[in-house]
């Protein structure tokens, strides 16, 4: 097997021929190492990779194999953890520069159920600060770059894990989700992404163990790799009390089933106060026309839930937020931590339990909303995000600029009512730019649909197959000038001065 091969090859072929003893996972690991080192001091997708590290482990899992042990799903098969998840003695700084050299003490359960299943670890992957935006660049750690297009943004907050999947650094990633971080990158990145159910894995984020709205998910380049990913680690954990326990669906199963006769919704913008760049547009609506080559009826429609932004500022991302607000003085860090970062921390402070109380009200109104209108459809099928990946030197797409810090964060996402929803919602490649610049096309389901979503997935990328297209290896030679105020100016909420002054 030539080893440039490997980097490319799916998880599911690579447990398979590791398990056949077709390639070791010693050659495995030694293929994604080369590469890894190859391109991450350009790229930028990983802030932790210890090559011995890979190598000793990867010899273990041969020594395994060797033996006749028993062989779990991911044997040999080379995977990489958000910098935002605990992993014992593995960094946890959350992406901020006053917390440099902070290390994990334990282990998350997803984390285990990875390395359980035969997993080698390679590293630990970028984020921004405490994960609080939809792109990848910090002062700590600095900017990942997008494979596809020199200077752009990898997305966020799961932008490394994105990156390093759409790269060849490793075929599974982990990520995690609050209002979009594993679908946003993962749309800019041209890779698949999928947020699971609320529940369906285990979430052990310490401050925030009863969140509703927080998800580990998947990122790899085709479905089949998502679904391994969610077999190995979906189920209940003592850790986590919303956990949900095995309800006997088999994603790998789900990917040979059918569509037919499906209907399909599909809603250009689901409704949201946001402007959809005419490109991505027109991608997205003839990317869902693949679902009726699968047999199934597609119609334009949107939900009546009415615009949630303004619940999912107040109700779930200020708040949420505000679980961080003792633990650093944040006012005194400027220079050292985003603007944007401690004005979201300011926000916290300003909120009332009026407007949380209203955000959740509207919350259960648009839980009932949905469901009523999901009971005439199978699928809701959206754009992922209204633009695609932007330079560096911005926060967000240009007409955003000058708006509120809420609108700059959420308002070119199509992906954080699913998170206010706790619905499944999954990202595919659904084309590029006239410049190469990846789209993705959203797929998403009712309660508890995980597998009804993947198999959706599936059945799309068996017409619209995207794995073999790679970035070109010329776009990875990327410049990068150190410093991460040289690629984005802190920009802050216009209103924010003057509300404090009142």
């Amino acid at each position: 097997m030539n080893p440039e091969d490997i980097p490319w090859m799916p998880a599911v072929a690579l447990a398979a021929r590791i398990k056949a003893r077709e390639v070791s996972a010693t050659e495995v690991a030694e293929a994604i190492v080369t590469r890894i080192e190859t391109l991450n001091p350009e790229l930028n997708a990983f802030i932790s990779f210890d090559p011995e590290q890979v190598m000793a482990e990867a010899k273990s899992r041969d020594r395994t194999i060797m033996s006749g042990d028993r062989l779990g799903p991911l044997h040999g098969v080379p995977y990489s953890i958000k910098e935002l998840t605990a992993m014992k003695d593995q960094p946890l700084a959350f992406g901020l520069r006053p917390l440099a050299g902070a290390i994990g003490e334990r282990d998350a359960a997803v984390v285990r159920r990875l390395r359980d299943a035969g997993g080698v670890f390679l590293g630990k992957t970028n984020t921004p600060e405490s994960g609080y935006w939809g792109g990848t660049e910090g002062h700590l750690y600095g900017a990942t770059h997008n494979p596809w297009k020199q200077g752009f943004s990898a997305g966020g907050s799961s932008g490394g894990a994105a990156a390093a999947v759409a790269a060849g650094l490793g075929p599974l990633a982990e990520g995690s989700d609050g209002a979009g971080s594993v679908r946003i990158p993962a749309s800019l990145c041209g890779v698949v992404g999928f947020k699971p159910s609320l529940g369906r894995i285990p979430q052990t984020i310490l401050a925030g163990r009863y969140y509703t709205w927080a998800y580990h998910g998947p990122i790899a380049r085709t479905v089949a790799d998502c679904a391994l990913m969610m077999k190995v680690t979906a189920g209940r954990h003592r850790e986590d009390p919303l956990s949900l326990p095995d309800d006997g669906t088999d994603y790998l199963a789900e990917l040979e089933r059918s569509v037919s006769h499906w209907r399909i919704a599909y809603s250009p913008d689901l409704g949201l106060s946001t402007q959809i760049d005419p490109e991505v547009a027109a991608i997205c609506a003839t990317a869902v026309e693949a679902f009726t080559e699968v047999g199934a009826t597609v119609e334009e429609a949107t939900p009546p839930w009415g615009n949630p932004e303004e619940a999912m500022w107040n109700g779930i991302w200020v708040p949420g937020f505000a679980s961080e607000h003792d633990l650093l003085d944040w006012e005194t860090l400027r220079g050292e931590v985003d603007d944007d970062l401690i004005a979201l921390m300011q926000e916290a402070e300003r909120l009332t339990g009026v407007q949380k109380g209203n955000a959740d009200a509207f919350r259960g109104g648009m839980w009932d909303a949905y469901t009523t209108f999901m009971q005439r459809y199978d699928l809701l099928v959206s754009p992922t995000v209204a633009e695609a990946a932007f330079p560096h030197s911005q926060f967000c797409p240009d007409w955003l600029t000058g708006e509120s810090l809420q609108r700059r964060l959420l308002g070119w996402l199509l992906t954080y009512p699913y998170n206010m929803l706790t619905a499944p919602a999954i990202t595919v490649p659904a084309g590029f730019t006239s410049d190469g610049r990846p789209v993705g096309l959203q797929i998403a389901g009712g309660l508890h649909a995980d597998g009804a979503v993947i198999r959706a997935a599936a059945n799309y990328e068996s017409v619209r197959p995207w794995a073999a297209r790679k970035p070109n290896p010329d776009r990875l030679s990327l410049l990068i000038s150190g410093d991460i105020t040289a690629h984005r100016r802190p920009q802050q909420d216009p209103g924010l001065e003057q509300r404090s002054a009142s």
